[in-house]
């Protein structure tokens, strides 16, 4: 733990002009990761030409609120490309409690291991976990873990699902249970989480580092980099995906 960091931490919250620089940095990193996701299936083949570019237009700007409502957007128009991109899978919507379809049963699965993820990187800094900036700080969550976490979604939890459902390495009749929703049944979530815990595992070459780091350890760059911008030290930009 860090007092100044704390305190820090909590001024950029508090400051009007602070909070919405890294909330709408937050929300640019997410458009820019959802546009290279659709831009490879694009090149894939896949009808989503237009869902691209109407995403392209969308401004993020205004207050919290309208920064919130722009993220929404981007991923209500990229989750209507669902249809384009998995085979063999009914999805018209996104829903949560509880998930009404397979598709839904693996995003809500993934982004909360994402969550998970995050928090335990957190913990390896400075920072707060309940002190966020696009979503609202609250009782009992830990929100920050809740802003940074969507960066990454795109990157790992979304092409994760697109790999296991296209592959049929989960299957629709093998791996789902159905109750009161849709979930996946105990083989299927220890599928998932074998290769989302080999996903993280992943490494690449990072530019600025000129050596390879896991998918892991990108999100633990994110937390600093976020750390050094509280601080005064560097300008923080939001994760972009170069690959």
């Amino acid at each position: 733990l860090s007092g100044s960091v704390i305190v820090k931490q909590v001024e950029h919250y508090t400051d009007k002009k602070k909070r919405l620089y890294i909330a709408r940095e937050f929300v640019e990193g997410i458009k820019h990761n959802i546009l290279k996701t659709l831009e490879y299936y694009r090149k894939s083949g896949k009808n989503v030409s237009d869902r691209i570019e109407e995403i392209s237009h969308i401004e993020i700007e205004g207050d919290i609120n309208e920064i919130m409502s722009a993220e929404a957007r981007i991923w209500n128009i990229y989750y209507s490309c669902y249809p384009e991109i998995v085979r063999g899978y009914e999805f018209t919507r996104r829903d949560i409690r509880p998930p009404s379809s397979e598709l839904n049963a693996l995003i809500s699965l993934g982004n909360m291991m994402l969550y998970s993820t995050v928090l335990s990187e957190i913990h390896h800094t400075h920072l707060d976990p309940t002190i966020s900036y696009l979503h609202e700080p609250a009782e009992r969550r830990f929100s920050l873990s809740l802003d940074i976490a969507d960066i990454f979604k795109p990157v790992i939890v979304q092409r994760l699902i697109f790999n296991l459902v296209n592959n049929r390495i989960i299957k629709k009749d093998k791996h789902f249970e159905r109750d009161a929703g849709v979930l996946l049944n105990k083989e299927g979530r220890e599928i998932f989480m074998n290769h989302y815990n080999e996903k993280l595992g992943t490494t690449i070459l990072h530019p600025r580092l000129r050596k390879r780091v896991s998918y892991r350890y990108l999100i633990r760059l994110e937390i600093y980099r976020l750390e050094k911008h509280l601080l005064g030290d560097e300008i923080y930009q939001s994760f972009r995906m170069w690959w």
